[in-house]
């Protein structure tokens, strides 16, 4: 048996990690759930999202705070900006075609930035206001990685009751499965389905901003964790946001225990994990057989 405080470390790095996967594959799930995209390019929105705070820090001079608000309303306008132009021509063919242009968004968008960055990470220095830590006795534990677990679960607690308890999340999941019924009450659906996908993204920009003290801003950290956050989703079941934000986060601590007991398996056992729920329970543990 570990030491506790390393026990807990481990624990507390997989909260944190796991805070990042429920907050992706709640835009994941959000996107393929209500506009049936599958959303590859995903991970580079993250990782725009993380660039775009480390520039206005190095650039203008605006720090975490603005960021936070401003970042997701650039990837989030961008992202309106790639389904009008782009995913609304495939609206109508199989969801195949979406996967394979968002796919290779991803690579052009990450070329570009690797092209101008390189793949060495840039530093973000976490806010004046959440450095330092508290003694818990037990262990240590850094201000500002609890404030990324708060904030999370916060955005995710949030966006689900507004798709599952508000009048407008009834008004989307009405409009995915009747639109031509939405619209003859006078909903602009299009616009709807474009904000919808906006808003997806603009989940992945938060993310790249509370991701940028942690890990190094750098054009490959989406790369690597959206395959992570693919498989979260699909355990968790295609288009279920709750299940999404708890399998998440649950997979997370899964992880943080694995690099204690069995290190050799903490980069696969999620896709261990993937495997048996597929086999056992294919539309994943709170998705709905079709």
């Amino acid at each position: 048996m570990p030491p506790l405080p390393v026990l807990m470390g481990q624990l507390l790095l997989g909260l944190i990690n796991g805070a990042f996967y429920a907050v992706l594959s709640l835009g994941l799930a959000l996107i393929f759930g209500l506009l049936n995209i599958i959303n590859f390019a995903h991970g580079a929105q993250y990782m725009m999202g993380a660039f775009v705070a480390w520039l206005l820090l190095t650039v203008t001079g605006i720090g975490f705070w603005p960021a936070l608000l401003i970042s997701p309303i650039v990837i989030g306008l961008f992202g309106m900006a790639v389904e009008r132009t782009m995913l609304r021509r495939l609206a109508k063919l199989d969801p195949l075609y979406g996967l394979l242009l968002t796919f290779g968004l991803a690579l052009v968008i990450e070329g570009l930035f690797r092209q101008q960055y390189g793949v060495s990470g840039q530093p973000y220095q976490v806010p004046s206001a959440l450095q330092g830590g508290i003694n818990l006795g037990f262990m240590f534990l850094p201000i500002y990685r609890g404030f990324v677990v708060i904030a999370s679960l916060v955005i995710c607690l949030g966006t689900w009751l507004a798709i599952d308890k508000t009048k407008l999340g009834a008004l989307l999941r009405a409009a995915t499965e009747n639109p031509s019924l939405v619209r003859a009450f006078g909903v602009n659906v299009p616009l709807m389905i474009t904000a919808t996908y906006g808003f997806g993204a603009a989940l992945a920009g938060i993310a790249g901003v509370l991701a940028a003290p942690v890990y190094a801003v750098n054009p490959l950290m989406g790369s690597n964790i959206i395959i992570i956050v693919f498989a979260v989703v699909v355990i968790g079941g295609m288009g279920s946001i709750l299940g999404s934000v708890l399998t998440g986060f649950g997979l997370g601590l899964v992880e943080g225990l694995t690099k204690v007991f069995y290190p050799e398996a903490s980069s696969t056992v999620i896709f261990v994990i993937m495997a048996i729920v597929l086999l056992v329970k294919p539309a994943g543990l709170f998705g709905k057989a079709s």
